[in-house]
Formats: structure tokens, C-alpha cells, sequence
């Protein structure tokens, strides 16, 4: 279930204001029955300042005095109509400068492990260049004597999903270029074989 924004102060909000029960609201702002407890208590958010659920679009005064009346029934968030977050697709990423040097490490583990993979799609998943790769595949890198193979994931340069995705379209790749290469071979046979049964 989602959660409000702010829940603690939602929780301070709710408690001063409404006569729902501790159960109602620590379910409704993902807190613990006991923290709710403690912020009636005022031993826990002392000095907090309350914000309104009904003024942030996340409850409605209907639905308060609907649970203030039924101590089982559970707080239900209004249904959001803004968008949602969008995340940033294109461009290269920002790596931080104590993982820049993990990059070579993540390469040589990539062409270690995946060697069906195109320096392109290393430099995409890594976000390094093609000569950085080309210089830890023929191990002529500066820093060679220092870089051992490490999973990109491990180091937090690509996610699971960028990985995989990029495996996987390697070997649809690798496995049409497989099929498309036995296609002219058999082929070939067929013909050479032809003329010896018509003989």
C-alpha cells in the first residue's frame, strides 16, 4: 500500500486532529502501532509540525469520518492523477570519481565472462569508450597489472536488467548470425551433392 509523503507528520496530523485508532493510522502512514503510540505520547516527533493529509490530496474528510465511525475499517489513499516520475533514458550516465577506476575491472570481467558482447554494448552498459575496451581486450591498458576482473553489478555500474538485456540480445544476435552462416554452407552442400545424383 502506498504511503503518504510525509508520514510521520501525517501521523502527528492525525492524531491531533482526528479520533482514529493507532492501529487505523500506523497502517495508513506505514508506521508501527507503537511509534503512533509514542507520538500521542509526545515522546516521539516532539516540536513536529503536523501536515494535513487532506490538504496534501491524500485523504479526504469523508473518509476520515467513515474510519473514525468503523475502528476496523482501513484508511484508503485517494487515487493520484498526477504523473508519474520520468526517468531519464537518453545521454551518458554520471559516475562518481571513486568508481571511474572500477571501470576497467567491470571491462575485463564483461569480456572475461560475456565475450559475445560488442565493445558497443560494453561501452553502453559500462559507460566507458571503445578504446578503454580495445586496451583491456589486447592487455596493453596502462594499469594493467592491477585489474582484476569484478562484476559490473558488484562495482554499481549497470543494473541487472541492463545486463541481462544486453546478454540476452547479444545471443539473438550471435545466434542469427549462427543461422544465417549454416544457411549458405547447406546450401552449398545441396548443390555439390545435386549433380552427383542426376549423374
Amino acid at each position: 500500500m502506498a504511503t503518504p509523503l510525509m508520514p510521520k507528520a501525517t501521523a502527528v496530523w492525525l492524531v491531533e486532529n482526528t479520533t482514529l485508532t493507532f492501529k487505523q493510522i500506523a497502517e495508513f502512514c506505514g508506521l508501527h502501532e507503537l511509534e503512533v503510540q509514542a507520538i500521542a505520547d509526545d515522546e516521539v516527533a516532539t516540536g513536529m509540525h503536523g501536515q494535513s493529509p487532506i490538504g496534501s490530496h491524500e485523504l479526504t474528510a469523508e473518509e476520515i469520518k467513515r474510519c473514525e465511525g468503523d475502528p476496523d475499517a482501513r484508511l484508503k489513499m485517494m487515487a493520484r492523477d498526477l504523473p508519474g516520475p520520468v526517468t531519464r533514458q537518453k545521454g551518458p550516465r554520471y559516475t562518481p570519481i571513486a568508481k571511474r577506476q572500477d571501470k576497467p575491472d567491470a571491462i575485463a570481467w564483461l569480456v572475461k565472462t560475456h565475450p559475445e558482447l560488442t565493445d558497443a554494448q560494453i561501452a553502453k552498459l559500462v559507460g566507458t569508450t571503445k578504446t578503454t575496451i580495445a586496451k583491456v581486450r589486447d592487455r596493453s591498458h596502462w594499469n594493467m597489472q592491477n585489474i582484476r576482473p569484478r562484476h559490473p553489478l558488484e562495482l554499481g555500474l549497470c543494473t541487472t536488467r541492463d545486463l541481462t538485456a544486453a546478454v540476452a540480445a547479444a545471443a539473438r544476435k550471435k545466434a542469427k548470425s549462427g543461422a544465417a552462416a549454416e544457411k549458405p554452407a547447406a546450401e552449398a552442400e545441396a548443390a555439390a551433392e545435386q549433380p552427383a545424383e542426376t549423374a
